[in-house]
């Protein structure tokens, strides 16, 4: 047996109205459904039943310490096709106010942004399979992203690996 994908995420949250919209908004993902006080989104390419849980649990709630104090999750990532499509979240996650960086980690160009509660995740691009090379995979590292640099180089319309 073996692990296939990651199916669904759940994040508790203070408030599930605003995070349902900053996730409608920002990133496109759409309710498929509702209850008091929680919201189940899918993403807008997915074809899982749900992707990410929305669970409120009031404004009292405290900011994550997780990775500062405490152990637990450090982000969620999700994937997109392309890189026009990574420079298009670039530029929705900037007008929210919401990136907080952005690297070339090599085989992938990622995004790091924040939800309204200070939950970190990253949107990123994978260099397709048939394209890494084994100096690619000898030599990782972390580079700052220039995103037009890598539109030039491997071109917008490439579908990354999944």
């Amino acid at each position: 047996m073996a692990i296939r994908r990651l199916n669904h995420a759940v994040l508790y949250v203070r408030d599930v109205t605003r995070s349902q919209a900053f996730y409608q908004d920002v990133l496109g993902f759409r309710v498929v459904h509702q209850l008091p006080g929680a919201a189940f989104l899918q993403a807008p390419e997915s074809d899982n039943d749900h992707d990410l849980g929305l669970f409120q649990i009031g404004d009292q709630a405290g900011p994550s310490t997780a990775g500062r104090t405490s152990v637990g999750l450090y982000h969620l990532a999700w994937s997109v096709n392309t890189l026009t499509e990574l420079a298009d979240y670039a530029e929705r996650l900037r007008a929210a106010g919401a990136l907080v960086g952005a690297s070339d980690h090599i085989t992938t160009k990622a995004l790091y942004a924040k939800d309204p509660d200070g939950l970190e995740f990253e949107v990123s691009w994978l260099v397709p399979l048939a394209k890494v090379t084994e100096d690619m995979r000898a030599h990782p590292k972390t580079l700052p992203l220039d995103l037009d640099q890598e539109i030039t180089r491997w071109g917008g319309d490439l579908i990354g690996a999944l």
